[in-house]
């Protein structure tokens, strides 16, 4: 458990009496008692970003001993949202360009895994997070990416982690815990890797991340004696139930691909206590957050579903805060931190004014303090480290290259358009001429993972169900091996989605058969753009319409392929070395025998 310091607690202690004049009063409020669910008229005083008193009893008592008065005109006072568990990296945003988007939803606290940078540029890509999200009007916090690589063996990426990598890290100033441990076979069997990582945050003082989906019973039980407290990934029915009653803390996500806030209320809308259900986002892109919001669209989400807002706001700002271990945040109360939105329907949960440590930082949906803008250089360097590929190396070979006839393919199928999760199946397709030959079969596509980190390795296979591709579409957002990923139906336009996606240092790439379409340019570490929201929510906006022309009419074509590769979600994905288990945590080949 820790605190976030006070700046004079003296000073403080005199302003909570009455005896110096506080910095500011918000009068006239309809306070909402986060520890008693209780609504009443209070006036709250704040001094040097701190809460110091909430007055209910005499409404005029105090008002001429203070430097500021806001008249809130009966509007709802509630904590700043604290995101339990997200990427700045999805949103496809720099830090700082991040904080400018959320900030005016009501984000004041964002709990952040940087594991898809530290993937692609290791320990140094984590500094330029941790640096980056200083000196906001906003707390970005870190936690330690453990999972990288996600999975040891199965996949390779930019850098390796180990349990040196979290006591250097440690040492950083806003980093509060180990970020999700998606390793949860490695954490179950006790893998030396997981255990030394988990140690490791422990003697640091951190809390510990979970990512465990679908774990029950004896499993989930020794996930949790491993050391996680926490999970994200809950989706089946009775999952989160299951969770809750053997102590985890679940957070409910809404993000841009999984939106899971139905099902999870559905599930425990009868449990008597709630207090570990949390809320966060995940992944969020920017377009998202400019037409819906950030953590105020998840609140407004579970409340949709039949949430009391009172609890909703509870699960998205003091339920945060105590699952992190921080206990002077996530409510108005005496000695916590002065982060506040003042709003006047707590079902639409949009700020009309948003105040960080006592300061006024936004209103009406736009930022009323400038973010100070500052350059890094590692925000310039190329990441793209592939070796040249010619036409043939798309193409699925067999070892006899005149075969004609048939052969066994292992084909992972998802199953729905709009989901991650897979399973394989064993088919028996076309050869021609050495190659395996789909032109008969519009529902299979090629894939091919090319490791970009210097290293030859290079994957190809066959995705089912992946959805429409008349031509191709690769990214260098590949979650969380962030390898070049490419899903085709054509050799020659997966060539061009190769070729145009080196030139500009990585991003999202689409061609049609015959010609390339579009690139969604993502210089900052192949995942980042350099550019605000409003115009990487434009670029993005305008690729998914590029995507759903050559057929991919998913739920969100532009993250339809981000999660092909992620060997940490059931059952079968790609990564630069192979086809992969991820039940079993093998490699598996692409011909069985």
């Amino acid at each position: 458990m820790r605190k976030i310091p006070t700046p004079n607690r003296r000073e403080l202690l005199q302003a909570a009496l009455g005896e110096i004049k506080t910095d500011l009063a918000v009068i006239n409020t309809r306070y909402l008692n986060l520890f008693t669910g209780e609504e009443y008229l209070a006036n709250v005083f704040i001094h040097k970003g701190f809460v110091v008193h909430v007055e209910k009893d005499d409404l005029n008592e105090g008002l001429n001993n203070v430097r500021q008065l806001i008249d809130a005109q009966h509007a709802y006072i509630v904590p700043g949202l604290i995101d339990a568990h997200m990427h700045v990296e999805s949103s496809m945003l720099t830090p700082r360009n991040f904080a400018e988007a959320v900030i005016p939803h009501g984000t004041t606290t964002v709990i952040t895994d940087p594991h898809e940078v530290a993937n692609v540029a290791g320990e140094e890509a984590v500094r330029y997070m941790h640096d980056a999200g200083a000196d906001l009007p906003m707390r970005q916090w870190i936690n330690i990416p453990p999972s990288v690589p996600a999975v040891p063996g199965l996949e390779e990426a930019g850098a390796v982690f180990d349990a040196s990598v979290v006591d250097r890290l440690a040492e950083l100033k806003n980093v509060i815990g180990l970020a999700e441990v998606m390793d949860y076979k490695g954490v179950e069997q006790g893998s030396d890797r997981m255990m030394d990582m988990i140690e490791a945050a422990e003697r640091n003082d951190l809390y510990i991340q979970g990512h465990v989906p679908g774990e029950s019973g004896r499993l989930l039980s020794a996930y949790l004696v491993g050391g996680p407290t926490t999970d994200h990934e809950t989706r089946a029915p009775g999952e989160a139930k299951n969770k809750l009653r053997a102590g985890m803390y679940v957070d409910a996500r809404e993000s841009s691909m999984a939106k899971n806030i139905e099902a999870i209320w559905n599930d425990v809308k009868d449990i008597p206590w709630r207090d570990r259900l949390a809320l966060c986002t995940d992944d969020r892109e920017a377009s998202d957050i400019l037409k819906t919001g950030h953590m105020n669209d998840v609140v407004r989400q579970i409340i949709k579903n039949g949430m009391p807002p009172i609890e909703a706001i509870r699960a998205g700002s003091l339920h945060v805060a105590e699952e992190v271990g921080i206990t002077n945040l996530g409510a108005i109360a005496p000695g916590y931190v002065a982060e506040f939105l003042l709003m006047h329907d707590l079902e639409a949960s949009d700020p009309e004014k948003v105040f960080f440590e006592g300061k006024l930082v936004a209103e009406k949906g736009t930022m009323s303090m400038p973010i100070e803008p500052k350059t890094f250089e590692i925000e310039s360097r190329n990441t793209i480290d592939v070796l040249p590929l010619k036409l043939t190396d798309f193409y699925l070979q067999i070892s006899d290259k005149k075969q004609n006839g048939k052969i066994n393919v292992n084909v992972p199928v998802y199953e729905d358009y709009n989901g991650s999760i897979t399973h394989l199946q064993v088919e028996e397709l076309p050869v021609r001429k050495g190659v395996v030959d789909i032109s008969e079969d519009p529902d299979l596509a090629y894939v091919i993972t090319v490791n970009r980190y210097g290293k030859p390795n290079k994957t190809v296979g066959l995705i089912r169900h992946f959805g429409g591709v008349e031509g191709a579409v690769g990214s260098t957002v590949a979650h969380d091996h962030h390898n070049m990923m490419i899903v085709y139906r054509y050799p020659e336009a997966a060539q061009r989605v190769y070729e145009a996606l080196v030139k500009c240092g990585g991003g999202i790439s689409c061609s049609g058969k015959d010609q390339l379409l579009q690139t969604l340019e993502l210089p900052v570490f192949g995942l980042m753009s350099a550019t605000n929201c409003f115009d990487t929510a434009e670029q993005a906006e305008k690729m998914k319409k590029t995507l759903q022309s050559i057929g991919l009419d998913t739920l969100n074509p532009l993250l339809r392929i981000v999660t092909l590769g992620l060997t940490v979600i059931p059952e079968f994905k790609y990564s630069d070395l192979g086809l992969v288990d991820v039940l079993e945590s093998k490699l598996l080949p692409i011909f069985p025998e």
